[in-house]
């Protein structure tokens, strides 16, 4: 699922990481990623997950998260952002922190039958500790999956992003082809024109 983003520059671009487990690293981290940090109580994980994957999956209507819970993903999420990393640079995962991810794999939220609209739901309340072992999940079946090898960093020398590419030919450089792509492609034609 795409997120729209606003960049320091103002400007708005439409990225998507292609995986729950890298959208978690869009809410901030340790060192420079510090910059972009939202989650500063449990409100603000509860309110930015009711734009994300899961909730494209089936609305989060009834979600519980408490100031442990929040700690705990966004202990995940800066563990996750080592693995992307190492991963985008075809470097030798941490073993520690491929511990605490296994470690993370627990509940997830339970989907379920709305009886009354027929749609999916998710069985409430869905607690941060679900929300940490849906991460942890889905960051398994990516580390072992087919897409191990298409997490990628934005080619761009100013952008952080990390995302999964799960283009065809795996070709994918760029974050967004409407921010950096683009930008790449300005800039390479006027390097041609002088």
């Amino acid at each position: 699922m795409a997120r729209v983003l606003t960049g320091r520059d103002g400007q708005s671009f439409t990225f998507d990481p292609g995986a729950f487990c890298l959208e978690l690293l869009l809410t901030g981290g340790p060192g420079v990623y510090a910059y972009w940090e939202i989650l500063h109580t449990p409100d603000d994980l509860a309110g930015w997950l009711k734009e994300s994957r899961l909730a494209a999956i089936a609305p989060l209507d009834d979600l519980r998260v408490r100031p442990a819970e929040l700690s705990a993903v966004k202990a995940f999420r800066d563990t996750m952002l080592s693995v992307a990393l190492a991963l985008a640079h075809d470097q030798d995962l941490p073993a520690d922190a491929l511990e605490t991810i296994n470690d993370a794999a627990g509940p997830v939220p339970r989907p379920r039958i709305d009886p009354v609209t027929g749609r999916r739901a998710w069985a409430g309340p869905v607690t941060g500790t679900q929300i940490l072992g849906a991460a942890a999940h889905e960051a398994i079946d990516l580390l072992t999956g087919p897409h191990r090898d298409r997490v990628r960093e934005c080619a761009a020398s100013n952008c952080l992003l990390l995302f999964v590419d799960t283009s065809r030919p795996g070709k994918r450089r760029w974050c967004s082809m409407e921010r950096c792509g683009n930008r790449n492609k300005v800039n390479a034609y006027r390097t041609r024109q002088t």
